[in-house]
């Protein structure tokens, strides 16, 4: 760990639980979710997926309709 980070670190704790809480929150944010163009473009790669899917015959498509009647079946049991 970098001087700098020993120090931060060391700061933090002395702050409250809810602070130390909210900032480990922000942190946890920025580590782990992908920018915005990286969900884009992995939502777009997954699309053009489903689709070649589709139109080659290895998956099915199914009717809204018939989700939720099978939803609706499953919980009135």
């Amino acid at each position: 760990m970098t001087a700098l980070a020993e120090k931060i670190y060391n700061e933090v704790l002395d702050l409250p639980t809810d602070e130390r809480l909210s900032l480990l929150d922000k942190l946890l944010h920025v580590i782990t979710i992908p920018a915005p163009a990286d969900i884009e473009t992995a939502w777009l790669k997954e699309s053009h997926k489903r689709l070649a899917d589709i139109r080659s015959g290895k998956t099915q498509t199914v009717s809204g309709e018939a989700v939720f009647q099978e939803i609706n079946e499953r919980f009135q049991k």
